[in-house]
């Protein structure tokens, strides 16, 4: 039976555009349309969203944790659905719960999990995102050395046979820990990787990018930097139009200058899209919590190892939207875009999420003007109410 939600009164942004004194209309899960408020749609349900922006649900692509989980200490389906849902608290309609480099038995165990997310679809989860292991230590950041190693024959044969169970899946990866055959294999399978934490030269970035490479983790942190006579992966990211990039746009892991000034120098038509980072502190009022035995501090936004090393991010996506937008300067629908759009684009899903168009998903937020969540909807459903 066709169900129809009408949500009237709003300024909408499809992605796009802006659609004023106008209706959208959701049927079954999906956008079916946008239209003027003067034409009669006959619906099961209306919300009357005077006042309020409706615009695409966010996505992020690197989340490691929230609501007090923390994905390789709970590698499993609720640990899962306990990120997903402290996330949607704060816009975020779909994830790739996020693994540090960890030992085989966790990544395993993950990857079940995950697969076990996608075979109850869970509300907001996407896929995998698996940062590490097979990075470079000495860019290791607060990967747990000891942990990270090459890719071997069956890690290569074990990325290739979840990646359908998964439906999408994204691998950071160093050159230092793996060949660009690897690379290639992966891309082919329709696996998204992702450059990070590596020390790779601009040629070998470009190599790898030739290979199948697409995006770039967490742009300027642990990679070669850029330099006036070596550019470095951050020179790659930023010169290459078919790599995709990611931002932790907290004011911590990168300055606001810098940020800037790489958004205006990106080379299409990759583009730069946000990314949290996050940690099991979002949604909590968490001090400390431990990775792979060590302990992480958090203090006035930060999160730290005890010598002061930067370990993920304790913010959330609406914070980033804000911070790029309010901070930085950016166009109110830019830096929208950069949270939904942009990251559907990277994983190659910009045909169902990322944008409200007729066909894709209904996976949306209603905001207030001053960019304060009033509700979370993914597929049409109401997930997070916290008044209008």
């Amino acid at each position: 039976m066709k169900t129809t939600l009408k949500i009237t009164g709003a300024r909408i942004f499809d992605g796009n555009r802006w659609h004023e004194e106008a209706d959208l209309v959701v049927e079954n899960g999906r956008v079916a349309s946008i239209g003027p408020q003067s034409v009669s749609v006959e619906a099961s349900e209306t919300v009357d969203a005077r006042g309020q922006l409706l615009v695409p649900g966010f996505i992020d692509l690197q989340v490691n944790g929230g609501g007090g989980a923390l994905l390789n200490e709970q590698p499993t389906l609720e640990g899962i659905q306990r990120i997903c849902q402290a996330h949607a608290a704060f816009g975020t309609t779909a994830m790739l719960p996020t693994l540090i480099t960890d030992t085989r038995a966790v990544t395993r165990a993950a990857i079940a999990a995950g697969i076990a997310a996608r075979a109850a679809n869970v509300t907001g989860f996407l896929g995998l995102h698996l940062e590490g292991p097979h990075l470079s230590v000495a860019r290791k950041g607060a990967h747990d050395p000891p942990l990270i190693r090459p890719m071997e024959a069956n890690d290569l044969e074990t990325l290739l046979a979840c990646m359908q169970s998964l439906g999408s899946l994204m691998v950071t990866l160093a050159p230092e820990n793996a060949t660009e055959d690897q690379v290639r294999a992966l891309a082919d399978a329709g696996v998204v990787i992702s450059l990070g934490h590596t020390g790779a030269s601009f040629v070998t970035a470009c190599a790898y990018a030739e290979a199948g490479a697409s995006c770039v983790t967490h742009l300027f942190n642990a990679m070669s930097g850029l330099g006036h006579r070596e550019p470095g992966v951050a020179g790659a990211a930023l010169a290459l139009g078919r790599l995709n990039v990611g931002l932790i746009a907290d004011g911590f892991h990168v300055d606001p200058a810098v940020m800037g000034i790489a958004i205006r120098s990106k080379q299409g038509p990759g583009r730069i899209f946000l990314v949290t980072d996050a940690m099991s502190t979002i949604g909590t009022d968490m001090t400390r919590f431990s990775l792979n035995g060590r302990e992480i501090l958090r203090h006035r936004g930060r999160l730290t190892l005890a010598d002061g090393t930067l370990a993920g991010a304790d913010i959330d996506m609406l914070s980033s939207v804000r911070f790029v937008h309010k901070g930085l300067g950016l166009p109110l629908e830019e830096a929208l875009r950069m949270a939904s759009a942009y990251p559907a684009d990277a994983m190659g899903i910009s045909g169902r999420k990322g944008r409200l168009l007729p066909g894709t998903d209904a996976d949306f937020l209603l905001l207030k003007p001053e960019l304060k969540l009033s509700s979370t909807w993914i597929h049409g459903e109401e997930v997070v109410s916290l008044g209008r």
